[in-house]
C-alpha cells in the first residue's frame, strides 16, 4: 500500500509540474516576446491595468468581507454565501457577455461612457474576475477572528476604526494576503471576460490568442512564459512571507 500511495504521488506530481517543464523549454522565445511590440504591448498592460484591478478588490473587497463577517447574522451569511458562489463560479465568457451588455455602446451606460475596447473595461473585467475570490478568502479568514476581542477594544472606547486598524488588520492581515494572491493570479490570468469586453487593448492572455492564431503555438508559448512570471512573484513572495507565520493563539 505503501508503495502504491507514493507512486500515486509521483505520477501526481509529474501531472503538476509537466506543463511547468514544457514552459520553461520554450523560455528562449521569451526573446521574442519581448522583442515583439505586441508582446512587451501586453506586458504593460496586464501589469499597469492588473495593478489597478487589484487595488480596487482591495478597497472593494475588505469592507465587504467585514461586513459579511461582522454585521450579517449567521441565517443571512449563509444566503450571502450561496449569492456569491453565482459571480464566483460563473463561466468568465458568460460574465464577458453579461458585461458587454451593460457598459456596451447600446446600453445605457455605454452610451454615455462606452467601455468597451478601453482600458478601463479591461480593468472592470478583471475586477469581475478575481473580486469573488478575494472576498471569499478574506471573509472566511474574518470568520476565525472572535468578535469578542473586536468588543473587548469597544469597552475601552476605540472607535470601529480604530478597532479595525489596531486590532482586525493585524490578525487578518495574513489572510487578506493570500486572498490579494488569489486575486492576482486570477486578474493576470482573466481572458473569458476581457476577450469579450475588451479584446484591445490586449492583455497577456488575450495576446497569447492572438499570437496562437496568428503564428502559431511556439510564438503563443513564448508569451505564457511571460503570463507566468508576471502571475507568480506576488503569490510565491507571500507563500515564503506567510508559510511559516502561525495563526495567532484565539
Amino acid at each position: 500500500m505503501k508503495a502504491l500511495l507514493i507512486g500515486v504521488a509521483v505520477a501526481a506530481a509529474i501531472l503538476l509540474f509537466l506543463p511547468v517543464a514544457i514552459l520553461a523549454a520554450h523560455a528562449g522565445g521569451l526573446r521574442a516576446a519581448i522583442t515583439n511590440p505586441a508582446g512587451l504591448d501586453a506586458v504593460v498592460t496586464t501589469l499597469g491595468s492588473g495593478f489597478l484591478a487589484l487595488v480596487l478588490d482591495l478597497v472593494l473587497g475588505v469592507p465587504l468581507a467585514w461586513v459579511l463577517a461582522r454585521r450579517i447574522s449567521v441565517s443571512w451569511q449563509r444566503v450571502w454565501g450561496a449569492a456569491l458562489i453565482v459571480p464566483l463560479l460563473m463561466p468568465p465568457l458568460v460574465l464577458g457577455l453579461v458585461l458587454a451588455y451593460v457598459v456596451g455602446p447600446a446600453s445605457p451606460i455605454g452610451g454615455t461612457v462606452d467601455l468597451s475596447n478601453t482600458f478601463w473595461g479591461l480593468v472592470l473585467a478583471q475586477v469581475y474576475e478575481s473580486l469573488p475570490f478575494f472576498v471569499f478568502t478574506a471573509w472566511g479568514y474574518l470568520r476565525t477572528i472572535p468578535r469578542s476581542l473586536e468588543e473587548d477594544v469597544w469597552v475601552l472606547g476605540k472607535k470601529p476604526g480604530e478597532t479595525f486598524w489596531f486590532v482586525v488588520w493585524p490578525l487578518a492581515r495574513t489572510g487578506f494576503s493570500v486572498a490579494a494572491a488569489m486575486a492576482w493570479a486570477r486578474i493576470v490570468g482573466a481572458f473569458g471576460a476581457p476577450i469579450v469586453v475588451a479584446y484591445h487593448p490586449s492583455a497577456l492572455p488575450v495576446a497569447i490568442w492572438i499570437q496562437l492564431q496568428e503564428q502559431g503555438l511556439p510564438a503563443a508559448l513564448g508569451l505564457a512564459v511571460w503570463l507566468i512570471l508576471v502571475a507568480l512573484p506576488l503569490p510565491i513572495w507571500l507563500n515564503w512571507r506567510y508559510s511559516d507565520a502561525e495563526r495567532p493563539n484565539l
